[in-house]
């Protein structure tokens, strides 16, 4: 059984980009575009539109690099608890300052490693509108890039077999943009500091959103 308080391993992440190549190629179509735009090494942050309960799972299985994603703590139930964790994912609770996976997610970024994380912090419209302020502080505390994706045909309805999942076989859009720095070059994170971050972050997500659609076609519904 896998340490509740053991650090997420590079090994560990790397089984799960293949569990999530396995299922997300099997079940559906992704498309690709703009993996090149991830760093080759060291620490990157992907941070990915939340609309479906797939995103993740997609992102893992078509991100040129693993992935320790942040994962809200009401997932890590039955099985499902030494399964996450023993692929590198990330148990965070959302009501508090979780000082345990913020220092876990840190040593992530330490040793070199790829963040995934949800900047809405829950699923939603998936547009990028409401965005919390842990992605600057990870940002700017760990002094990695942030590299946005956006992952679109997630929600598609028409031709589902099964209603918690796209239609099988779909095609699923994962388009990554390009890699920018949150802070101002200053290295502060003082509340105000975060707060500019937080917008600058907003300003550039949902850029790559709106150029992710018109390159893919897809509407803003999808």
């Amino acid at each position: 059984m896998t340490d509740a308080t053991a650090a997420p391993t590079p090994r560990g992440a790397a089984v799960g980009r293949g569990i999530g190549i396995g299922l997300m190629y099997g079940l559906f179509r992704p498309r690709v575009l703009g993996a090149w735009r991830v760093p080759a090494a060291g620490p990157v942050i992907l941070a990915v539109n939340h609309a479906h309960n797939i995103d993740g799972p997609m992102l893992m299985g078509t991100a040129p690099r693993p992935v320790h994603f942040l994962i809200k703590k009401e997932a890590f139930v039955g099985p499902l608890d030494p399964f996450l964790r023993g692929i590198g994912q990330l148990k965070v609770d959302r009501t508090t300052v979780d000082r345990a996976a913020v220092t876990r997610a840190l040593g992530v970024l330490e040793d070199g490693g790829a963040l995934g994380i949800f900047p809405e912090g829950t699923r939603g419209e998936g547009d990028f509108a409401s965005l919390r302020a842990g992605l600057a502080y990870f940002a700017v505390r760990g002094g990695a890039p942030i590299v946005p994706v956006a992952v679109l045909g997630s929600t598609e309805r028409r031709g589902r077999l099964i209603p918690a999942l796209p239609p099988l076989r779909s095609r699923v859009d994962v388009v990554f943009g390009d890699a920018f720095q949150a802070g101002d070059g200053s290295g502060r994170r003082t509340r105000k500091a975060l707060d500019e971050a937080t917008l600058r972050i907003q300003g550039a997500l949902t850029a790559h959103l709106e150029n992710a659609r018109r390159l893919t076609g897809r509407p803003a519904t999808t």
